[in-house]
């Protein structure tokens, strides 16, 4: 299953490599990754894959929230299809 996680912070040094190295810890897979930073606050958006995983949804969901209390992150993920019905007009 295909997911969206969306990241956002004060920068610094490492935001990027800290969330992937959870994802990989939980075999999630990022298909692409989309970030900026804008007077100094990082946003990051992410599509993954969550299909090579042993974790469902809700425990990818609930160690992300958990790395992002820890880490000083705001990190959130959300199915692509739900997403996608959110945003179509």
């Amino acid at each position: 299953m295909r997911a969206i996680v969306s990241v956002f912070s004060k920068d610094r040094i490492g935001i990027i490599a800290d969330v992937c190295a959870v994802l990989a810890d939980m075999r999630v897979n990022v298909l692409d990754l989309s970030q900026t930073i804008m007077d100094g606050l990082f946003t990051m958006v992410m599509l993954v894959d969550t299909a090579t995983s042993d974790k469902s949804f809700g425990e990818i969901q609930t160690a992300l929230a958990r790395s992002g209390e820890a880490l000083a992150l705001n990190i959130r993920i959300q199915r692509e299809d739900i997403f996608n019905a959110m945003h179509q007009i």
